[in-house]
């Protein structure tokens, strides 16, 4: 059987291979209680521990009871788009038409239709080194070439204008940005952001920015959209992170109207439409008492990311720049080793921990850093890190 030449561009996702061991590990004598063994905790995930609110699960059980489970259209519910938009006004007092929100299965669905949608052959399409490996995945599979540019704790982990200035050429199309960042956990400054976008405008290209982590911001500075620099910026957006549905797989894009008739072709094609249950579902997101709840979960994880950034420091092991938004810490690992891969291996053995390499995000020296999720209860988090304190050499913990 002979397979596309565009899978020599797809990379593995080794996050699954660790995961995969830290399963194997889990079901071993050394996380067998009986055999004198502990329970593996898994930091490596990126999924909140908390489930869709209750209501939304009630509105999913409504749903399939009365048989409200026909396609929808391609683009999603007009209901639900125009709840989104209500959600930009509310949060963000940005005045969104429901018209330019296409409904889309996850995230992931998103991204391919913009990519497919914009992208071909030939372009050039930069994005930052570290950055989530799917987002430069999908702009391969639509035959475009993903180039990353290396950043520095300095820079936020993000790009600047200038950088893009100076890696643009005839053939780039374009940018994939991340605000919050997965695995950085770090925004652009809004004013970076603008100078970006400005730049991108003046040479007729597109700035696509992965806002999934948007609603869990923690610093007032950075939880901005790009909507707000116009409506030619193309933001992704989901219901999994902020929402807590990692497996409904809905997610939206905000469009420039020309792009929304384009985006909504595809979307017939490759899958007809998002599910119609998670719509039908995702509408009592919106309501006082679910984002309520999501704002007591944020509140939640701006405490645990404050207790492990300084239990982190305290062990030695710096977090250079602290994350404004998301659930991850990207952690400095070069004092205890020159392979986080291998390192991810040793914790895994020797701690019952499980956190992921860099491997996944980029080429900027992927083995100085791992990411470590604080999605789970804070519990988990004292136990892990004392753990691992536990086995890290006594010179490098800090006084």
């Amino acid at each position: 059987m002979r397979l596309s030449s565009r899978l020599d561009a797809i990379e593995p996702f080794y996050v699954m291979e660790v995961g995969r061991e830290a399963e194997a590990i889990a079901r071993s004598a050394a996380c067998d209680p009986a055999r004198g063994g502990r329970r593996m905790i898994f930091l490596n995930i990126g999924e909140p521990e908390w489930p869709a609110a209750s209501g939304v699960v009630e509105a999913a059980k409504a749903t399939l009871d009365a048989g409200r489970t026909q396609y929808t259209g391609a683009t999603g519910l007009p209901a639900l788009r125009e709840a989104i938009a209500g959600w930009y006004a509310s949060h963000f007092g940005l005045d969104i038409a429901p018209a330019r929100i296409v409904v889309t299965a996850g995230a992931s669905a998103a991204l391919q239709l913009a990519s497919l949608a914009l992208f071909e052959a030939g372009d050039r399409v930069l994005m930052p080194d570290p950055s989530y490996p799917c987002n430069r995945h999908f702009v391969a599979a639509a035959g475009a070439t993903p180039v990353l540019l290396p950043t520095t704790a300095a820079q936020r982990f993000q790009p600047s204008r200038a950088q893009i200035a100076s890696a643009w050429d005839a053939d780039t199309r374009g940018v994939v940005l991340a605000s919050p960042s997965n695995p950085t956990g770090t925004s652009i400054a809004p004013e970076e952001l603008a100078a970006i976008h400005g730049f991108v405008r003046e040479h007729g290209s597109v700035t696509i920015v992965d806002e999934i982590y948007l609603g869990l911001s923690f610093e007032r500075q950075y939880g901005r959209s790009a909507l707000e620099l116009g409506d030619d910026v193309v933001s992704v957006n989901s219901f999994s992170k902020y929402f807590g549905m990692t497996g409904w797989r809905l997610g939206w894009l905000v469009l420039p109207e020309a792009l929304v008739g384009p985006v909504e072709r595809l979307a017939q094609n490759l899958y007809i439409c998002a599910s119609a249950v998670a719509q039908h579902a995702a509408l009592a997101c919106f309501t006082p008492a679910a984002l309520a709840e999501y704002e007591r979960r944020r509140a939640l994880l701006r405490e645990r990311r404050d207790f492990v950034v300084a239990e982190l420091a305290a062990m030695g092991l710096p977090v250079p720049v602290v994350p404004d938004g998301a659930f991850y810490a990207w952690i400095d690992v070069s004092s205890v080793t020159t392979s986080s891969w291998d390192y991810a291996f040793e914790l895994m053995r020797n701690a019952q921990i499980a956190l992921t390499p860099g491997r996944d995000f980029g080429r900027a020296e992927p083995e100085r850093w791992m990411r470590l999720s604080f999605a789970g209860p804070l519990d988990d988090l004292r136990e892990a890190l004392a753990r691992w304190r536990a086995v890290l050499p006594t010179n490098k913990v800090a006084a």
